[in-house]
């Protein structure tokens, strides 16, 4: 990956850490929603995450959430968020900072 992308992806990862579910006080980021973050050469992102249940009442807001967020990053031209539930979201897929912040630590 060129130094270019790879300071997009830091950015766009630093964005994703902005986004909240309302219901839980850790960004989406480390709550291990975020599945995957590929940027084309012509810097389309696509973000491939999922939601802690396929019933999230938050669904439309966090989207929305994403798709706004990297949008807003000058060098993305396109976004497009795949919400997906393949694997099922679990606690497992927290990092050490969200379980800390959750009390599973």
């Amino acid at each position: 990956m060129s130094t270019d992308l790879l300071s997009m992806e830091e950015n766009i990862v630093k964005m994703l850490k902005t986004v909240y579910d309302p219901e839980i006080p850790v960004d989406i980021y480390n709550l291990g929603l975020v599945y995957g973050v590929d940027i084309d050469d012509d810097k389309n992102v696509t973000i491939t995450m999922t939601l802690t249940a396929p019933n999230c009442p938050a669904a439309d807001f966090i989207l929305e959430d994403v798709r706004l967020k990297i949008e807003s990053i000058p060098e993305v031209n396109n976004v497009i968020v795949n919400l997906t539930f393949e694997p099922e979201w679990n606690k497992d897929m927290l990092s050490d900072e969200a379980k800390l912040e959750l009390g599973f630590l």
